[in-house]
């Protein structure tokens, strides 16, 4: 039954990181909570944050003239699908946090007809009709709604998807990668199916930007030891290895990644304790409970106070505001450099 509870919690986590849905997976009791609502500013562009350019993956085929999108159009989504558009999409609906904020901040929320119960940001999605869970979708609501297609995370499983084919409904699986490029290559994606690519190479363009000030201004210092805590308590620690995409993002902000040598997310308390990490990072949620247990009192970073909360949003979301995240991070790490 422990192998289980241990399997399951595992499997929890990992899916929560990468869909981005918000629940605080792995604290001392392992509960699974409410995402925070506090996100302070609603806006339609990112409002800091940033990294270095990489080529996006998963564009269209078809290309553009004149910056807009030429109809029919042709995209092959992360799945390898290849899906032909005749014409603009008028409505959708997103199973994905990280698409929804996209939409958002791309001025898409008018096309918007409906959402998972995880798409809180920004405030106003919350006002679009929620289709339910992200694990199991209502495939006879979604059916009812006719949307012109459907946005979906690349967890999803081939059997969902091929539900939703079955009913007649467009599914476009975007990307979920190891580092920002994935984001860049989402955006572009949308920005090609709803003919809005000059708002998509703007964010994107903006990201990148906001992310190479930060590199910059940490480039130079030497990078402080730091742990990311993704779970911990009875059934494991579990924290953002070296191929992850948060992992990316710790050394974006300047920092040196303990678990950087370690593929995935399991990590052993003996490893954290031998390489004691100058700063600890984690959601804000799971502060209290973390230094107060037995299992960390010891750490230099407990002991000095630099464990720091952060909202995990920031990181575990593959939006746009993952410029933000490092932002943050890199404050943090190397306040010095943003004086």
């Amino acid at each position: 039954m422990k192998k289980f509870k241990k399997l399951l919690t595992l499997g929890l986590i990992l899916t929560i990181v990468m869909t981005g849905c918000g629940t605080k997976a792995g604290n001392e009791n392992h509960e699974t909570n409410e995402m925070p609502t506090s996100e302070a500013q609603i806006t339609a562009q990112p409002s800091t944050g940033t990294e270095p350019a990489t080529t996006p993956t998963g564009l269209p085929e078809d290309t553009t003239e004149n910056n807009e999108t030429k109809y029919p159009l042709t995209v092959t989504d992360t799945m390898g699908t290849t899906i032909t558009f005749e014409n603009e999409p008028q409505t959708m609906i997103s199973f994905s946090p990280s698409i929804t904020e996209i939409l958002y901040a791309l001025s898409l929320s008018d096309k918007l007809i409906g959402r998972t119960d995880y798409c809180d940001y920004p405030a106003e999605a919350l006002s679009i009709e929620s289709i339910g869970d992200f694990y199991n979708p209502d495939i006879e609501k979604v059916v009812s709604l006719a949307p012109d297609v459907v946005l979906a995370s690349s967890l999803w499983t081939e059997d969902v998807i091929q539900k939703f084919k079955e009913v007649g409904i467009t599914v476009v699986v975007a990307n979920e990668d190891k580092d920002v490029a994935g984001i860049y290559g989402m955006i572009d994606l949308i920005g090609q199916i709803f003919n809005c690519q000059d708002n998509s190479a703007k964010l994107v363009e903006t990201m990148k930007t906001q992310i190479e000030d930060v590199t910059k201004k940490v480039a130079s210092l030497p990078k402080k030891t730091v742990y990311y805590v993704v779970g911990f308590g009875e059934y494991g620690d579990y924290t953002a290895g070296g191929d992850t995409f948060i992992g990316n993002l710790l050394t974006l902000a300047g920092g040196d990644n303990i678990a950087k040598n370690v593929s995935g997310w399991s990590y052993t308390l003996e490893s954290l304790i031998d390489a004691d990490p100058e700063v600890i990072i984690l959601d804000s949620s799971m502060k209290d409970s973390f230094i107060s247990s037995d299992n960390y009192k010891d750490l230099s970073a407990v002991k000095n106070n630099q464990v720091y909360s952060i909202d995990n949003n920031l990181l575990e979301r593959q939006s746009y505001r993952v410029a933000d995240g490092i932002l943050e991070v890199a404050k943090i790490l190397h306040p010095e450099a943003f004086q």
